[in-house]
């Protein structure tokens, strides 16, 4: 969903089968969770006047061994990413997914891990480099669900800041905090 007027980019991975399924980005439990970290309802989430979604990735990728989402592949980024960021000049907020977006969008500033890279969030959404500020996140999938749990600073410390941005980006006031 790219968009001509969005002021914030969502940059996730790839589509998962559901999503790739009903041709909607983050239309599962994920993006129920990522709404929430938003503070924005399902409408506004999906209204590309206020935001562009472009994953790394624009097909299911298939699963590994193990039944888990394989990442997108190598191919992808580099044959159109370029191009796609160039056609939203507007966007002011990139929100880096997950390794993969984080690792094209933050470029020197990613760390190791992805906990290194979203512990120092503030090296990307603060920074003067020119271009629209990042904010890395991690992906809102279940799978997280331990992660958000042994970090509470996430939710403490990068959450608010997150639904201020947000609602400043987009015009908001009052945007309910559930999906």
């Amino acid at each position: 969903m790219l968009s001509a007027t969005a002021r914030v980019m969502i940059a996730g991975q790839a589509p998962g089968l559901r999503v790739n399924e009903t041709g909607l980005p983050f239309n599962d439990a994920s993006g129920d969770r990522l709404r929430s970290w938003l503070g924005i309802d399902r409408a506004t989430f999906y209204d590309p006047a206020k935001f562009a979604i472009a994953p790394m990735g624009f097909c299911f990728p298939g699963y590994d061994e193990h039944g888990h989402d394989l990442p997108p592949r190598r191919e992808c980024a580099p044959q159109w990413r370029d191009a796609v960021m160039a056609s939203m000049p507007q966007v002011e907020l990139i929100l880096a997914i997950g390794q993969y977006a984080q690792r094209y969008h933050l470029g020197p500033l990613r760390q190791k891990t992805m906990t290194q890279t979203v512990e120092r969030w503030r090296d990307s959404f603060l920074s003067n480099r020119p271009g629209p500020r990042i904010l890395p996140l991690p992906h809102p999938s279940w799978r997280n669900t331990g992660w958000l749990k042994r970090h509470p600073w996430f939710e403490e410390e990068v959450l608010p800041v997150l639904k201020r941005e947000v609602s400043l980006l987009i015009g908001g006031n009052g945007f309910p905090t559930g999906p």
